[in-house]
């Protein structure tokens, strides 16, 4: 595997150019500064404040008929300020992720001119190392968080007997609580989270070759060569004394060698890195890019220099940054994965679920991280019991329901008071897909039966009590919203609340059909298959209007803003399933001009909607418009660590964009395998291994000069194996032919055998 690294001559000034590092659940930025350094630390399971009972309006659902009832009737504006009173929650939003601290670390001995400054992230191992030169003195630094032994792993060494000397502190300024010794080698910092909030506590242990001692709260080192600090963190949303187990977790960690740790974690995280391997080529420079410091490198993309292989490292940290900020037993990664240095963030780092966190998994199962899916489930999961009662409460239906935002206590009341976004039951319904998609890439019969369908069905029965019938006989979903747009009556009126947006369509026919596929896969439930299969046959269908688009609404409105960041009602392009070129290419054609008219009028503008727009077009087969919104992404919506800017950092856009790049490459949504089905004319020979695809394979491609040369399949169960390519190829077992393209056709088709290898090669 080509080594891949994100690398600096200087240090970190400011957060969004320091680098991260997580187990999952513990992170760090390092910033690498010289004399006086820091290491900003997050837990994931510091969220301020408690869980709200009670908090669902007690008068909505005695409002609901009325609300629906002027929303057929045209009244949008009496509607909203009804649902706005009577259905919003109170209080109104949910508390914010919170930062657990800071690692200070002050530095004596280091006067003097620094030179040879290197600082990097190598995301072959997920160490991040410093090195430099203060006269005949070499100091180095690598900096890891190990998934095996849950801790924070900092060590420093020089060259030299006995010139490393510093002083080591926690703090969480300006929400300190207590700071202290623990033992001789080590500290803890504590506290909690406000009035009903989680207590936190992190504790620091060294060891060293000189001195080491505690003076108040400092881990103070002097005379030393070479130092190791352990740091763990807990809370008591995990623990009944965090402390303890902060304490035990480095004590454990600290009987292990410091090369032991470091062979433990790289074994561990290689384990999952090491599955996928990406290689574009693409234009000659004149200075070879990848010879060049990342923020530089970013500079020069910017001014228009072509660089294949800062995508192919933007694609590869994509993956880094999903093992590092989701692992099982973790939470799922918020609005900005695990690293959050502010006490009120952007959103309050929350779930946000009517796009942002699903697009967090998107690469997930394709770019071969399945278990890092595992924490998005848990949540949907513990999610189902408030759901319940949100659905009982709020609108006197069964089943479960979320809204547009959830947190660590995994509520589901709507949140929030602004009317373009509250009131959105489809939240849970679009999470339950997610462990629809895992079934469908592994093809494990048993976490279906006991994991995905059991969340599937409750989610479906919701709807089947939700659903309204409008006028014309059709059944809607409503109040809703399509997230987070403003329409435009005909008298000039505007609202956001209405009946049936396309985007809630679209998301119940994916859900109602995992659901009957399940019914059929695991042969049960035929009744509630048979409800549901009625039930579709009364939706609307995709509405194509007078310029040739999808229709966002149930009626041809004119939009507020032509250019919104939200392109709600191409769910069905994708992430869903419905809106195929081959299978619908009228919808497909209607979904391509509506996607042109946004960016037509300004869309596209924030980082992750690029990456969504990477992933449409990518459905479409339009390569070269997907590989353009990469590289505006690096342009417009990169910092210099390669974070994703909304703005502000939202780490969305990072794994929308490596799910984009996978997409790009191989399909497998509509039955078939894909393959190089959106390949830019910038990508003209490539190599990718090790990308799965549903049905339960593993694929491998070769092209050159713009075209498929070789590949190869490994079915993970047996099965029919259709593949589509352009490229007429041969497919091969051992010695043996099994298919062949036939003339004019682009589809070959073959029975795969499970623990085979099909190699494929173009005629």
């Amino acid at each position: 595997m080509n080594r891949k690294r994100l690398w600096y001559r200087k240090p970190a000034a400011k957060w969004v150019e320091a680098l991260p590092v997580g187990n999952g659940r513990l992170g760090g930025m390092v910033f690498g500064q010289v004399q006086d350094d820091k290491i900003q630390l997050n837990e994931d399971s510091v969220w301020y404040g408690g869980p709200k009972a009670n908090a669902v309006n007690p008068d909505g659902l005695a409002n609901l008929p009325e609300i629906r009832r002027l929303l057929f009737d045209g009244e949008v504006e009496k509607a909203a300020a009804l649902a706005r009173m009577s259905m919003f929650s109170t209080p109104k939003y949910y508390n914010p992720y919170q930062p657990l601290g800071e690692l200070k670390l002050f530095f004596t001995g280091q006067t003097g001119t620094v030179e040879g400054y290197e600082r990097e992230l190598d995301l072959s191992t997920g160490i991040v190392s410093i090195r430099y030169r203060i006269g005949d003195t070499t100091y180095r630094r690598e900096v890891f968080s190990s998934y095996p032994d849950q801790v924070l792993v900092v060590r420093l060494t020089c060259e030299g007997s006995g010139r490393l000397s510093f002083g080591a502190n926690l703090n969480r300024r300006p929400y300190e609580g207590e700071s202290r010794k623990v033992s001789d080698d080590a500290v803890a910092m504590r506290g909690d989270c406000g009035k009903d909030g989680v207590e936190y506590a992190c504790v620091l242990k060294g060891a060293a070759d000189g001195q080491l001692r505690v003076l108040g709260d400092f881990v103070s080192v002097e005379g030393a060569s070479e130092v190791t600090l352990l740091l763990a963190a807990a809370t008591t949303f995990r623990e009944k004394d965090p402390e303890a187990a902060s304490l035990k977790a480095v004590t454990s960690a600290s009987k292990l060698s410091y090369e032991e740790l470091k062979r433990r974690h790289i074994d561990d995280y290689f384990s999952l890195y090491g599955r996928v391997n990406l290689k574009l080529g693409g234009a000659d420079q004149a200075v070879p890019a990848a010879e060049l410091p990342t923020d530089e490198r970013l500079e020069l993309c910017r001014s228009g220099d072509p660089d294949a292989g800062l995508l192919e490292l933007f694609f590869q940290y994509g993956r880094y940054l999903m093992i590092a900020g989701s692992r099982p037993g973790s939470l799922p990664t918020t609005l900005q994965g695990i690293w959050n240095d502010s006490f009120t963030p952007p959103w309050e780092s929350k779930y946000t679920i009517n796009i942002n966190t699903q697009m967090n998994y998107w690469p997930a199962e394709v770019c071969g991280l399945q278990e890092c899916h595992e924490p998005l489930f848990e949540l949907v999961e513990r999610m189902r019991a408030d759901g319940r009662n949100t659905a009982r409460q709020l609108y006197g239906c069964n089943g479960f329901v979320a809204h547009h935002n959830t947190n660590l206590w995994a509520e589901t009341r709507p949140e929030g008071i602004f009317p373009t976004c509250v009131i959105w039951p489809m939240g849970a319904a679009w999470l339950s897909l997610h462990l629809w998609e895992h079934y469908a890439y592994s093809g494990d019969l048993a976490f279906l039966r006991e994991r995905a369908y059991p969340v599937l069905k409750e989610a479906a029965e919701f709807f089947v009590d939700y659903l309204v019938e409008t006028p014309d006989g059709r059944l809607v979903t409503g109040p809703s919203v399509s997230p987070e747009n403003v329409f435009i009556l005909p008298d000039g009126e505007k609202g956001a609340l209405c009946m049936g947006p396309s985007m809630d369509t679209q998301i119940l026919r994916e859900l109602f059909d995992a659901c009957i596929d399940s019914c059929k896969l695991l042969e049960a439930d035929t009744e509630f298959a048979d409800r549901l299969s009625s039930l579709l046959q009364r939706l609307p269908k995709p509405q194509i209007g007078s310029r040739g688009q999808l229709l966002e609404w149930l009626e041809e409105y004119e939009e507020a803003d032509a250019g919104h960041r939200h392109i709600s009602h191409l769910f069905a392009l994708h992430p869903g399933t419905q809106i195929d070129k081959q299978r619908t290419p009228e919808l497909a054609k209607a979904a391509e001009e509506t996607l042109r008219h946004r960016l037509a009028n300004g869309g596209g503008h924030t980082g992750w909607s690029s990456a969504w727009i990477v992933n449409m077009f990518a459905r479409l087969g339009e390569g070269e418009d997907a590989h353009q919104h990469l590289v505006n992404m690096l342009r417009k919506s990169t910092y210099p660590n390669l974070f994703d800017a909304h703005p502000p950092f939202q780490i969305d856009g990072n794994f929308g964009a490596a799910a984009g790049m996978a997409e790009m490459l191989l399909q497998s949504h509509a039955g078939e395998l894909l393959l190089l089905p959106a390949l830019p004319a910038e990508w003209p020979e490539g190599e990718v291994t090790g990308l799965r695809a549903r049905g339960g394979y593993r694929v491998t491609l070769r092209w050159s000069d713009g075209a498929l040369q070789e590949g190869a399949i490994e079915p993970l169960k047996q099965g029919m194996c259709r593949v589509r390519t352009a490229t007429p190829v041969v497919i091969w077992s051992g010695d043996a032919e099994v298919a062949r393209s036939r003339a004019g056709e682009e589809i070959v088709e073959f029975t795969a055998e499970p623990d085979r290898t099909y190699r494929i090669v173009a005629v």
